[in-house]
């Protein structure tokens, strides 16, 4: 069961004692390899998650899946959640701990959505320009493609939505004469 306010508090204290070992950018490494690890491998989930295998053996599962793949700062910090019972938790501690790094680093999350891919070179354009019109600096620009948008874009920086996607201009077009606001007009 999803718990933010626990994956915060262990986030907080992994942050903070990867900064006062000042080794931030390592764990911070070793954060993304788990998130892809959790979502690319279902079994992976499933054996955080199982109430049937013992903690000793999830310690010896996950240390022999992430040797050599991780700091041993991480590695000893996996291996509390797991005696603490608290290993369900690892992927959205590990979301939490990217986030406290992002605003740590000040860098902001935008995301794009486009019905087809997006060049390397469009999206050094677009960071450009909501660097220009937004004042930030650092941007961690996350593309995604779905093609029922048909063309144009949706671009979500922090709680603010622009949405130019021909989908939603077809559906401003559609409330209109759905309000028959045509037919009274001539009326």
């Amino acid at each position: 069961m999803p718990n933010p306010r626990l994956a915060a508090r262990y986030a907080k204290s992994l942050i903070d004692l990867a900064n006062e070992k000042n080794q931030v950018e390592p764990v911070y490494k070793d954060m993304l390899f788990l998130q892809a690890l959790c979502k690319d491998s279902r079994d992976f989930l499933n054996l955080l998650r199982s109430p049937v295998v013992k903690a000793d053996k999830k310690v010896a599962i996950v240390e022999a899946v992430t040797k050599g793949k991780i700091s041993e700062l991480t590695n000893v910090f996996n291996r509390l959640l797991i005696n603490k019972g608290r290993e369900s938790n690892l992927p959205e501690v590990i979301t939490s701990f990217i986030d406290q790094y992002k605003q740590q680093k000040g860098i902001h999350t935008v995301k794009l959505t486009t019905a087809v891919p997006v060049t390397e070179e469009m999206k050094k354009q677009i960071i450009g320009q909501v660097q220009k019109q937004t004042k930030m600096d650092n941007i961690d620009l996350k593309t995604t493609v779905n093609e029922e948008i048909i063309g144009g874009f949706v671009l979500e920086i922090g709680d603010q939505l622009i949405d130019a996607s021909v989908v939603y201009d077809l559906n401003k077009i559609k409330a209109q004469f759905m309000n028959n606001d045509f037919i009274y007009k001539i009326r």
